[in-house]
């Protein structure tokens, strides 16, 4: 039941390997020792080093563990893990959190808040009605924490302390306020706490203040369990690192990049760089400016990445480490100067030091919180020694660290901050899995010291190009080269990659009205192909509804209606007419398959006894169980609905229709799969509770008292009876045909597309170059991937009707490589008078490899269930790979 419960909550939260790994370690651990506060403690510290050599010593008067693990990979999603399990399986209600400072307390604060971006919880069913009470070191004296438990709530609390407050009120010499006398609780909130039978400690980078004043204060709360969670399991003194001596497991940064949980960190220099050429301020100007080249061009690699795959954009930024206030200052006036890229940086700097008071501090903390989002204008931010643990962004890629001491502070300074990544994956685009650390003056010491055979990190390394210093990267979007007649792009538009384009309309209103007359088409997508909804049945209600949308009816579809209609009479039917019949020739019909491989796992159930001898609840005051749900409004007492136990509400006559409610709360539990069983179950229950209690009223009081834990009890036996059972694909057809998707790439500024049969440039380069010159290309412009597919484009030029190489999502085709469903994108499909082919070009000694054959299953699935579809509706054309 163990396994069962760590992998229900692994998989709920989605965890990664370490962290899942960690949760096992913690289960196992509360399994070989006692957590009763009178057990032994040496004997406890030596049942766990027989099986965790590592624990040699807990380091505190309670038992200590300490998980050590790198930045990046989810720490605190590991928190609610811990929290989770114990609570599920040892019954454990009152936690006590601990930050190293006030910017990781307020991000602790935000990330056990329900409805927040990186909510800890996020996918658990159990806390979606009752989520933990959240007391914090600035609401504890309300005694909010006591009256909760006064009124016989249930569920978790999660205290979440400072430890930097409570050491400054240690050092001055009094108690701190934790252990004062308080009027609303009747005793210290310390002496509430201490009095908890169930107490656990969860140390968030507890390095920070592993022997300070204030943790040695908190020794005295009669714990029963600490957790430390740190990436750097060691504290600094004058002979080096002392590392702890309660590390139960170790997942390092060399470890994190290696299964590619994290960014993977690389040191930039310039070819053949001399940095003693040079004066400080003249290399700290030429840093600055390849830091900015650098930027520029992952700028947009990450905007073609979002482009091509949907997702949203990511503004990056660049991190500059100043060695003092002074020199912080001096940069951001250099980098905002006129003659620092022609002034493109004013306004988008921000300096963060010690030596800022009042507002200024405040705006620029404010804009620093806040440089994940897109609206923000920050690109650049200046430091002093105060972005460390508890900054988390995912879109720092760039780091230029200035006048560092030696290769090792620069690494340990620089790493850190820059680690996640902004998809939670790698994405396969090495610019965007890529940290870049400039140091040109420290390349070399940098690279030795990363290598060095104990060395955490390994680094890659990359070298500016000299020639390249001028080539400027920017992104391209192509629409259909349909889409591009209605609307022709200005030559100053990024999506002007083509020759000159003959519009379909010369007037700019016949050209709107063109665009309404596509959306009104594109609205009947149900249709069974495109043919289908322009036939000559459907065409008077598209003239009707392209009207409405030119007229400005119509307001989901800005830019179209309103004031662009001009004066003028136009030939709407005419128009229409043209649009549809050239909305047919620039579109290969194909309807619209999601095709997924099934194998990751359906889950069910098999019937089985439950064991109810573990279940002796007694009945509970009717009138105290109305008032709780009354007075606390379900928060409190979250397992009894309000309109189930109110005095107004209409009982069940059915009681295991109360179970059965909290049952289908649980996200692998279908109740159109399993109702059967999930009757027979609670009958079961309800049977055994008949056996002690007395009458029906008062079973009907104990389910509905305990209805949640009554539910958990019967799932958590349900999960050792789980069964797996794996398919083929799903297939669904949900659309009869898709409009062709846009296409981004990147190109060189300046560089001019070349026609596609052309042989005279260089093959290696040729994953940068653009193509045109296409007839039959349903897109003006391409990008090959290998000279054989540019090559083959001549071939089906000659050979099709029309042809294209699909964007990415454009076919909803996925098949599987290991553990991962991966997005298949044809190579080619093309057109003929009888057929539709996909097409994928591959070496022969390629074709036998697992990656291809399963990219074959999947495509030949998907033809098959696409060519059934134009059968059944008489469209001439199968599908064939």
């Amino acid at each position: 039941m163990t396994d069962k419960l760590v992998n229900s909550i692994s998989g709920r939260l989605s965890l990664r390997r370490p962290l899942t790994e960690s949760l096992e370690i913690l289960a196992r651990i509360t399994d070989i020792i006692s957590l009763d506060k009178d057990a032994g403690l040496q004997e406890r510290c030596s049942t766990i080093q027989s099986e965790f050599p590592s624990v040699t010593d807990f380091e505190r008067n309670f038992p200590s563990l300490c998980f050590a693990i790198a930045t990046g990979v989810g720490k605190t999603r590991l928190m609610g893990a811990f929290i989770t399990y114990l609570h599920l399986s040892k019954h454990i209600n009152n936690f006590f959190v601990l930050a190293p400072n006030l910017t990781i307390y307020n991000k602790l604060i935000d990330d056990f808040t329900p409805n927040t971006p990186k909510y800890v919880f996020k996918g658990l069913s159990e806390y979606v009605v009752n989520p933990p009470l959240i007391i914090t070191g600035d609401n504890y004296e309300s005694g909010i924490d006591v009256r909760s438990s006064q009124l016989i709530f249930t569920g978790i609390h999660i205290n979440i302390f400072n430890i930097s407050k409570i050491d400054s009120e240690v050092r001055g010499g009094n108690a701190p306020r934790i252990k004062r006398f308080s009027e609303y609780i009747g005793q210290s909130y310390f002496e509430y706490l201490s009095g908890l039978p169930d107490l656990v400690l969860l140390m968030d980078e507890s390095h920070r203040y592993r022997a300070s004043a204030g943790i040695k204060a908190l020794n005295d709360l009669n714990l029963i369990l600490g957790l430390e969670l740190t990436a750097t399991p060691f504290t600094e003194s004058t002979k080096g690192p002392v590392f702890f001596k309660n590390v139960i497991y170790e997942y390092p940064f060399s470890k994190a990049m290696e299964d590619g949980y994290v960014k993977e960190p690389a040191v930039v220099t310039k070819k053949n760089f001399i940095a003693s050429q040079f004066t400080q301020e003249q290399l700290e100007r030429i840093k600055l400016e390849d830091a900015i080249r650098v930027h520029e061009a992952t700028k947009v690699e990450l905007e073609t990445y979002a482009r091509q795959n949907g997702k949203n954009i990511v503004k990056h930024f660049v991190l500059v480490i100043a060695p003092d206030t002074t020199h912080a200052a001096e940069l951001k006036k250099l980098i905002e100067g006129n003659d620092f890229f022609n002034g493109n940086y004013k306004d988008k700097v921000i300096q963060v030091d010690s030596s800022q008071r009042g507002e200024e501090k405040e705006e620029n903390v404010e804009r620093l919180l806040s440089v994940e989002k897109n609206d923000e204008p920050t690109e650049i931010v200046i430091h002093v020694n105060m972005l460390k643990e508890g900054w988390d962004v995912t879109n720092l890629y760039t780091i230029v660290p200035l006048r560092a001491a030696n290769a090792r502070t620069l690494v340990e300074q620089s790493i850190g901050r820059g680690l996640r990544l902004p998809y939670g994956k790698r994405t396969g685009v090495t610019t965007i899995d890529r940290l870049n650390i400039i140091a040109h003056d420290k390349f070399q010491e940098i690279v030795d010291e990363a290598n060095r055979p104990d060395s955490q990190i390994h680094l890659k390394a990359v070298y500016l190009d000299k020639d390249a210093d001028s080539q400027k990267l920017k992104a391209i979007v192509t629409s259909s080269s349909f889409l591009v007649k209605l609307q022709p792009p200005s030559s100053s538009s990024p999506r002007a990659v083509t020759d000159s384009v003959t519009p379909l309309f010369k007037k700019p209103a016949e050209q709107k009205f063109a665009q309404a007359v596509v959306a009104a088409i594109q609205h009947r997508d149900s249709a069974p192909s495109l043919t289908y909804a322009v036939s000559d049945d459907a065409m008077e209600s598209i003239l009707a509804e392209a009207q409405a949308i030119y007229g400005g009816e119509q307001s989901d579809l800005p830019g179209i209606g309103g004031n662009v209609v001009s004066d003028e009479e136009l030939d709407y039917q005419r128009i229409a007419c043209e649009t549809a019949r050239a909305m047919i020739a620039g579109t290969i019909d194909i309807p619209c398959i999601l095709v997924i491989p099934k194998n990751n796992i359906n889950i069910g159930y098999g019937s089985f006894k439950l064991d109810c001898s573990g279940i002796r609840y007694q009945p509970v005051s009717r009138d105290l169980l109305i008032q709780h749900l009354r007075t606390n409004n379900q928060e409190i007492l979250s397992s009894i609905r309000e309109d189930t136990c109110s005095a107004h509400a209409e009982l069940e006559e059915r009681l295991e229709n109360y179970l059965v409610r909290g049952l289908i709360n649980y996200e692998d539990i279908s109740y159109d799969d399993q109702s059967d069983l999930l009757y027979d179950l609670s009958t079961q229950l309800i049977k055994h509770l008949g056996t002690y209690l007395k009458t029906v009223e008062d079973t009907r009081n104990v389910v509905l008292f305990h209805q949640k834990q009554l539910a958990g009890f019967i799932h958590a036996q349900m999960l050792d009876h789980q069964t797996e059972t794996t398919s083929d694909f799903d297939i669904k057809v949900s659309k009869g045909f898709t409009p062709l998707k846009e296409i981004a790439f990147t190109a060189e500024e300046g560089v001019k597309p070349l026609n596609f049969r052309s042989t005279t440039f260089d093959k290696s380069k040729i994953g940068k170059i653009i193509f045109n010159g296409f007839t039959k290309c349903l897109y003006p412009a391409m990008k090959f991937d290998s000279d054989t597919e540019r090559r083959f484009s001549v071939i089906i030029e000659q050979e099709s009707i029309k042809w294209l190489k699909p964007a990415k999502g454009q076919f909803q085709i996925f098949y599987q490589l290991g553990n991962q469903n991966l997005e298949y994108v044809p190579d080619f499909v093309a057109e003929t008078t009888d057929k539709i082919y996909m097409i994928e070009t591959k070496a022969e000694n390629q074709i036998a490899s697992p990656e291809v054959q399963n990219k074959k299953k999947a495509a030949v699935t998907w033809c098959g269930y696409a060519s059934e579809h134009n059968a059944k509706y008489d469209y001439s054309q199968s599908l064939y790979f």
